[in-house]
């Protein structure tokens, strides 16, 4: 089916759910994957609201019923989440609530000084992301066995395996020799080693600034459709060191230790000592930094989105900094040196 014809499929459903409402549709966003979202502006008010959200999921490529299932547990754990007002999951439709037009990272855009120095509206990000760390943790502790497919080995290291398959075989055109499998295995073994031991919540995989919406209550939470039960660290690894916009260390630190003070007030299984929690946050990274390297590169190679490629030095510069502070990576240091012809570089290590 085409493109045209899916829309005009989508169309007569909306018309179908939305009877005797006329509407106007115009495309709304696209992500990495086949669902594309269209906002209808409604000629008079339906469900409470002037505009709403229509998903486009094509089966076989997409499935809607993760999405559905996780909106759900979103909204029962506080959590404000697209509502699913309906339904037609044979097809691949949805039409939900409206989060608005303005995501984090539009809002920190925003605020960034016209003709000055670099970096983020910072005084406007404390209260987003503070916001954000309130939601993370009230996401955390409705956490329950059995909801959510587990992240486990099998699927962190299917993650891990997009390094070297996308961003060095395919996107750098380098031939992966033993040595470099080697020092990728080692670097492997030693990240999963460290995920799999720490305690286990709910986690969005996405939780960043393209996925979060300023709205009230604020924020709005969206593509979670491929939530999972694991690594207690890994949704704060995704805010924190954003692919799409770069924070200085003391401020990670700072939102980190907020994080930190909220979870263990809510009784989250974090670490004790924050040092060893933000040892565990770091080693976390490592394994979405390799992972999303590999996931840019395949969106550029496989899918023709070639806009991802401008956010692989962010990641990149993600990546150097854990190697260059903890010595069990010096030899994937090595390893990206002497892929990029650097000098090593300096840096403490413990």
């Amino acid at each position: 089916m085409t493109t045209e014809d899916r829309y005009a499929l989508l169309e007569s459903w909306l018309a179908s759910v939305l009877p005797g409402t006329g509407f106007g549709l115009a495309p709304a966003s696209s992500d990495a994957s086949f669902r594309r979202y269209f906002r209808l502006t409604l000629a008079r008010e339906a469900h409470g609201a002037r505009t709403l959200i229509a998903m486009d999921a094509p089966p076989p490529m997409e499935d809607c019923r993760p999405f559905v299932h996780v909106a759900a547990l979103l909204a029962d754990a506080g959590v404000h989440a697209p509502r699913v007002l309906a339904q037609d999951l044979g097809r691949g439709f949805l039409l939900l609530t409206d989060l608005g037009t303005t995501t984090y990272l539009d809002a920190l855009d925003r605020g960034r000084p016209q003709g000055g120095p670099g970096g983020k509206a910072p005084d406007r990000a404390d209260a987003l992301y503070l916001d954000a760390i309130d939601a993370l943790v009230r996401w955390q502790a409705a956490s329950r066995e059995g909801e959510l497919p587990p992240y486990d080995e099998a699927l962190l290291r299917r993650e891990l395996d997009l390094f070297p398959d996308w961003y060095l075989a395919r996107h750098l055109g380098l031939e992966v020799d033993a040595a470099m499998r080697e020092t990728l295995e080692r670097t492997f073994a030693l990240v999963l080693a460290n995920n799999l031991v720490q305690p286990r919540v709910y986690v969005h995989r996405d939780y960043h600034s393209r996925n979060l919406m300023v709205s009230d209550p604020n924020p709005g939470v969206l593509d979670f459709q491929d939530a999972v039960h694991g690594p207690i660290t890994y949704d704060l690894v995704s805010l924190l060191r954003d692919a799409y916009v770069a924070w200085d260390e003391e401020r990670q630190i700072d939102w980190a230790v907020r994080y930190w003070e909220r979870a263990r007030k809510a009784r989250l299984p974090v670490d004790a000592d924050f040092g060893t929690f933000w040892r565990d946050v770091e080693w976390m990274g490592v394994q979405r930094q390799l992972k999303v390297l590999g996931i840019f590169a395949r969106l550029s190679h496989r899918d023709g989105k070639d806009g991802y490629l401008a956010d692989m030095p962010r990641v990149m510069a993600y990546l150097r900094g854990a190697c260059r502070r903890y010595s069990a990576f010096d030899p994937l240091a090595r390893m990206l040196d002497a892929i990029e012809g650097r000098t090593p570089a300096a840096g403490y290590t413990f």
